[in-house]
């Protein structure tokens, strides 16, 4: 028996440890970890003066900054998230805003805050603060400053620094927190805890699983909660924030539809040939003399208006838009980015401009900038919405030429245009140019309505002119390659006809098509004449846009305005 005892011992001993080490075990596995995670590295603060962004319910890539103890966003933040109408004079070093009625300037890094009427006349006001600065060659723009012309709301929290933001309201799902506990990093008792929420508190409910539930706590923690330890959801109803945006962009549009004729006038003589070009036009109603073109990189332009062609056309019940144009000869050495980056040029173009249309009387101004390159692409919007500033004052309808929407003409920014100018003018042709590859069509059906679809998806159809070609191109193909010669309508009709040349209907482009093969030469030509025009005028009428306006008065066969009238007098 007593040979038995130890062994009974030892046995219950190692019983006794086995059962330790299992239940070990079984509390690690089952027991909620309390490491805390580093809250630096989760919100990715990269130093003392670092704000991350929570916007909306996400943490996004782009960081605010605190600079003596104001918070900032850069502009490319602001541009991205909150508003794109601040803009970077950086030669001046400048922030310039354009209002519905007036102008604002800050002299980056400094308290001065200029503000303008339409007629550019300032009124400078010391501010409170610095509104904007630059670091490391970076606009940052204070945060206060950007929601007084901006529609979101923010606050910044400490421990470490982030921001929340809010740029839109609705209905979103909430949850109280039945007793005190954790919010992880992820759903799981491992996972590190990132924050304490205590039994009351509300949380946002973002997404819902088997046992976890993802959330954000009121101090805009984003993490993982058991579902055990949350109550009832609700929907609760999140306040949009304050409209501070601008929007009131009153415009001069009209309540009928428009017919514009663009009349190249070459020079003064050239304005005593208005009467000559609209003699067999039906249903005109607005005439666009090629008035002005740029000279110089501060504004300059040539004029060749005329207030006797202005009085004249006003007897025969026409509007003057008088065009202002970079595509002649005397524009060549203009750099449009150059001139349009800087904040004085832009100006003294604008009033200059103003004070014509004023002396002449003009009923609007159309601008024709062609071959914006990229980089000035943000220059030239904020020249169309400083333009239309004294427009919109003195009742001139502002009107801006564009190209067929394409990819790489996205930087005209149809959409902001549409906001601020009264007019957006699709350029409905050249299809097929001088420099084309191939040979075809000036403007088929089908670039034509893609044209316009894709303009009225930015601006809305009310403000939408589409520009029709009176003109036809004739292709030849040869020993010396391909080239092409514009014509008028008449030219090319003879031409058809000179040569023998049976036309027959394409219905690709529905336009009528003529080809011949004279010894080496290959002749093509895709007729532009009543027959394709009346197609391209039911497609507009289809879209209901508010009018049509053709390249040039004076190419055109007589026929075209009855088909021009019929679509005039459609509702």
């Amino acid at each position: 028996m007593k040979k038995i005892i130890p062994v009974i011992v030892a046995i219950v001993l190692i019983i006794v440890i086995a059962a330790v080490g299992f239940g070990a075990k079984l509390f690690e596995k089952y027991s909620y970890s309390k490491e805390r995670a580093d809250l630096t590295e989760y919100f990715g603060v990269e130093g003392d003066n670092d704000v991350p962004i929570i916007l909306q319910d996400e943490l996004i890539e782009e960081h605010a900054k605190i600079f003596d103890n104001m918070c900032y966003f850069d502009i490319a933040t602001v541009h991205k998230y909150f508003n794109d109408r601040f803009y970077e004079d950086k030669a001046a070093e400048e922030l310039v805003y354009a209002m519905p009625g007036g102008f604002w300037t800050v002299d980056i890094g400094t308290i001065n805050f200029s503000d303008y009427g339409a007629d550019f006349e300032e009124a400078g006001i010391a501010w409170d603060y610095v509104i904007s600065r630059y670091e490391d060659g970076v606009l940052y723009i204070e945060a206060d400053f950007v929601q007084r012309y901006s529609n979101f709301t923010y606050e910044l929290f400490t421990g470490p620094n982030r921001m929340q933001v809010y740029t839109e309201g609705g209905e979103r799902q909430t949850a109280p927190v039945l007793k005190d506990t954790q919010v992880r990093y992820q759903g799981g008792i491992k996972s590190d805890i990132l924050t304490d929420v205590s039994g009351g508190d509300t949380v946002v409910v973002l997404e819902e699983m088997e046992n976890w539930t993802k959330v954000k706590t009121q101090d805009s923690f984003i993490g993982y909660v058991e579902n055990k330890r949350l109550g009832e959801k609700s929907v609760e109803t999140l306040e949009p924030p304050p409209a501070n945006m601008p929007v009131d962009y009153e415009s001069n549009t009209r309540d009928y539809k428009i017919n514009l004729g663009w009349h190249v006038i070459g020079g003064v003589d050239g304005n005593q040939t208005l009467e000559s070009v609209v003699s067999q036009t039906k249903g005109l109603n607005v005439i666009s003399p090629t008035w002005f073109r740029l000279t110089g990189n501060e504004g300059e332009f040539t004029s060749f208006a005329s207030t006797d062609y202005v009085d004249r056309a006003h007897g025969m019940g026409l509007e003057v838009w008088a065009l202002m144009s970079n595509v002649e000869a005397e524009s060549a050495d203009v750099d449009m980015y150059e001139l349009l980056s800087r904040t004085h040029s832009r100006w003294n173009l604008i009033s200059n401009l103003i004070a014509a249309a004023r002396e002449y009387n003009l009923d609007g101004i159309n601008i024709d900038f062609e071959n914006i390159s990229l980089d000035a692409g943000e220059p030239f919007i904020q020249f169309i919405r400083e333009l239309s500033v004294p427009c919109r004052r003195y009742g001139i309808v502002l009107s801006v030429d564009n190209y067929v929407p394409m990819g790489h003409t996205d930087h005209y920014d149809r959409a902001e245009q549409g906001v601020v100018a009264d007019y957006v003018i699709i350029m409905g042709y050249d299809e097929h140019y001088a420099g084309s590859d191939e040979a075809g069509s000036v403007a088929s059906i089908n670039f034509v309505e893609n044209g316009i679809k894709n303009t009225v998806a930015e601006v809305p159809p009310e403000k939408v002119i589409n520009g029709i070609p009176f003109y036809t191109r004739i292709w030849k193909s040869g020993a010396e390659g391909l080239s092409s010669e514009a014509v008028t309508m008449g030219m090319a009709q003879e031409f058809v006809e000179n040569h023998g040349i049976a036309v027959r209907w394409d219905e690709a482009t529905c336009q009528n098509y003529g080809e011949i093969q004279e010894n080496d030469t290959f002749y093509q030509v895709w007729l532009e004449d009543a027959d394709s025009i009346r197609v391209k005028l039911n497609i507009m009428q289809n879209y209901d846009i508010a009018g049509v306006a053709a390249w040039r008065l004076g190419h055109e066969s007589a026929n075209v305005w009855d088909v021009i009238e019929e679509y005039m007098n459609q509702p």
